[in-house]
């Protein structure tokens, strides 16, 4: 009686990711993080110089382009592998040019639809964790186990900072929080699909957790769902 579908929505750097990796391997299931296809978009509009304010063109790329989300192909520390018309980009959606316009790309109507069925489609076969902003509001409003994850946006900041100077990029903790901020702003304020907590989702704030604490809670609320669910079976 485990929960089949589990939706993990959540702001930046939240450590929805993290749960959601470390919940699927722990469960057997398929991960999706479905900020990668919103990257993706993002990262394939910069590369065919396509402006941010094009949303027509936008549009038209997300429903055309071709994106594989693999498990990892290579021992970098990645959770899949994401390619892009063929091509691995796995690390170069993630740079701070796709950061400061994955929020403006993802906030078109036209984009999310797109994106949306793809998810729907990789959800319908059940046994997935999939993250996002908008997945228990939204892509599977049905699914059975819904987390929101939360954090401090300081804390969120210094993980992100963190994450890049490992990968020695050159960008500043101001800049980052800064980063955070305006996609808070975007996300939670687009007229599609806004960033917000389903009203049956559990909040899990993550701003004073370890990551062994994070996991152990996280097992506690799945373990919680399968002994809910043996009861009303019984």
């Amino acid at each position: 009686m485990r929960p089949s579908t589990i939706a993990i929505d959540g702001p930046a750097a939240s450590g929805k990711s993290t749960i959601g990796d470390y919940l699927a391997d722990y469960l057997g299931y398929l991960f999706l993080d479905t900020g990668v296809l919103y990257r993706a978009v993002t990262w394939a509009v910069q590369d065919r110089g396509i402006p941010t304010e094009a949303e027509d063109q936008i549009t038209r790329l997300a429903q055309g382009v071709e994106i594989e989300v693999l498990s990892s192909t290579a021992a970098d520390g990645r959770q899949n592998t994401v390619k892009v018309d063929g091509r691995d980009v796995t690390w170069k959606i993630r740079s701070p040019e796709v950061e400061r316009d994955v929020s403006p790309v993802a906030a078109y109507p036209g984009v999310r639809r797109a994106l949306t069925q793809r998810m729907r489609e990789i959800a319908c076969k059940g046994h997935v964790v999939m993250v996002g902003r908008d997945i228990g509001t939204v892509v599977i409003p049905d699914a059975d186990l819904k987390l929101y994850v939360i954090a401090s946006a300081d804390v969120r900041a210094e993980r992100r900072y963190v994450e890049l100077m490992k990968k020695g990029k050159d960008v500043t903790y101001d800049q980052v929080l800064a980063g955070i901020h305006q996609r808070d702003r975007i996300d939670s304020s687009r007229a599609t699909a806004p960033l917000r907590a389903a009203v049956d989702a559990v909040t899990v704030d993550t701003t004073d957790l370890s990551v062994e604490t994070m996991f152990a809670e996280i097992v506690r609320l799945v373990n919680q769902y399968d002994r809910v669910g043996r009861e009303q079976g019984g």
